[in-house]
């Protein structure tokens, strides 16, 4: 199993003590000193003048204003660290779409890096510098983004209070009235300067809350329709040679989000093509929030309908920090951990026709190299046989032997798995660790499902700007998954399919 480790960083606690010791008192210090100069000033003839800096001495000007450099170096960075949090966050609850995340420590998981967002404040912090060209409209606008912040900030608490907390709901609503009230006012003042700059955060929040509804809109319709049209068992186990099915040599390794149940692109493939590889593998790759995954906690195994089917359900789980393997050591990983599930079925696992539930249940199951109990793949090197017999005849003539000799050598690979020492295995996991054996040396097919998402007729026109062209467009330029970068081209077969929703 699985353990998720909440792990404190010892720099966390570190920064806490710092900020109540040393920055907060700074910071109260610093703004009382300029309430104090403004109140003495305030009849002063160049309201441009009163400022930060012609509070502070002459003699201390520049080296505040080092520290003011280097402070607005921290401040944007917790900035760029905040904004890559609640996009991870929003991108994992389905309300915006997937980015590149890049997690840059082991430890750590909050710790990310995501190219597209960091690009993205970089041009939107050069537009609003040419474009405004005035600290003064700058600083209205930040100023109404601070303290919409702190006024949502404030509303949220006092749920936190009460949902989390589970205090009384008075409570929560005198600290929302206390708190709140005080935070309304500036936020009052600030809306005065809407026209002066304050208009831009309000710009891009109503921009990015157009992208985040849209996207969710359309995910949620997206599952709703995968769930509806999710083939039942019952279906799979009426297929056969009578309805016209038939099974190919080879492998299919069928790429789907669903951890139960049958994908509705399966059911579409079979209908318009009649035929399916002799072993079927619905793979499924998950990330979980922990750095590494064990290789013997890597894949989840079941079965997908009778033992004879010669169907399979994967799970391969990956944490942030796993490096996602190529190809070839992939297949050898999960048909090692096939064949172990094999190997380790208990006897009442594999029910007949008539006793097969729908909910069956799946096997942690090992492939760490090291372990000498796992079953485990061998690629032989095999001659072609051609040449074998060319070379065993010696009744050929001398020029014949002469070609033979400098011509090159075919080799072909063997699969075999390789079992541990007295195994307790019986004659039918072993016919059917052949089967797959041989369906290995067949070939194995990709099967990727790419679906296209439309609004189904007699919808409303809001329905299908949404659909057809909002969300189809966020889908087309969002990131897919990551595994589909190190499937072979040659061998992958991607299945369309229209959802109308």
């Amino acid at each position: 199993m699985i353990e998720y480790i909440d792990v404190v960083h010892p720099y966390s606690r570190f920064n806490l003590i710092a900020f109540t010791f040393l920055v907060y008192p700074s910071l109260i210090l610093a703004y009382m000193g300029q309430a104090a100069y403004l109140s003495k000033h305030h009849s002063h003839q160049n309201d441009c003048q009163i400022g930060f800096y012609v509070s502070v001495p002459v003699q201390l000007r520049w080296p505040v204003l080092v520290i003011a450099i280097l402070q607005a170096v921290v401040g944007s960075q917790a900035i760029i660290t905040g904004t890559f949090s609640i996009i991870k966050q929003c991108s994992s609850l389905g309300c915006f779409p997937k980015v590149k995340i890049v997690h840059t420590s082991s430890k750590m998981h909050g710790q990310i890096y995501i190219p597209e967002i960091n690009w993205s404040l970089m041009l939107l912090c050069l537009s609003l510098t040419i474009g405004f060209r005035d600290t003064k409209r700058m600083g209205n606008a930040a100023g109404l983004a601070v303290i919409t912040v702190m006024l949502v900030t404030t509303c949220l608490m006092s749920l936190v209070i009460v949902l989390c907390w589970h205090k009384n709901v008075l409570l929560a609503i005198c600290f929302l009235l206390f708190f709140g009230s005080i935070e309304a006012l500036y936020f009052s003042a600030s809306l005065i300067k809407f026209f002066e700059g304050a208009w831009v955060p309000i710009a891009l929040s109503f921009f990015f809350l157009v992208i985040m509804y849209v996207w969710h809109y359309g995910t949620v319709k997206k599952y709703e329709f995968e769930v509806q049209n999710k083939v039942s068992i019952n279906w799979l186990l009426g297929l056969g040679p009578g309805l016209g099915i038939m099974r190919v040599k080879g492998i299919g390794l069928i790429h789907t989000d669903l951890v139960s149940g049958i994908p509705a692109i399966f059911s579409h493939f079979v209908t318009n093509l009649p035929a399916f590889h002799e072993v079927l593998i619905f793979l499924c790759v998950k990330s979980v929030p922990v750095p590494h995954v064990r290789p013997e906690e890597r894949f989840l195994v079941g079965r997908v309908g009778p033992e004879e089917y010669r169907i399979y359900r994967c799970i391969a789980r990956y944490g942030y920090r796993d490096f996602h393997k190529d190809d070839v050591e992939f297949e050898r990983d999960l048909f090692c951990s096939i064949g172990e599930f094999i190997r380790s079925e208990t006897p009442e696992y594999g029910l007949g026709l008539s006793h097969f539930q729908e909910d069956i249940r799946m096997t942690v199951v090992g492939t760490s190299s090291e372990n000498v109990d796992c079953v485990r793949m061998s690629e032989d090197d095999i001659h072609d046989s051609e040449h074998n017999r060319d070379r065993d005849r010696n009744h050929q003539s001398s020029e014949l032997m002469e070609v033979i000799k400098h011509s090159p050598k075919k080799v072909k690979k063997r699969v075999r798995f390789l079992l541990p020492d007295s195994p307790q295995i019986n004659m039918d996991a072993m016919k059917e660790l052949h089967e797959i054996t041989e369906a290995k040396e067949a070939g194995m097919a990709y099967i990727l499902g790419n679906c296209y998402v439309r609004a189904k007729s007699g919808s409303s026109w809001i329905k299908r700007v949404v659909i057809n062209y909002g969300y189809d467009f966020l889908r087309r330029n969002s990131r897919g998954p990551s595994y589909a970068l190190n499937i072979p081209h040659a061998s992958t077969l991607e299945v369309a399919m229209i959802y109308h929703v």
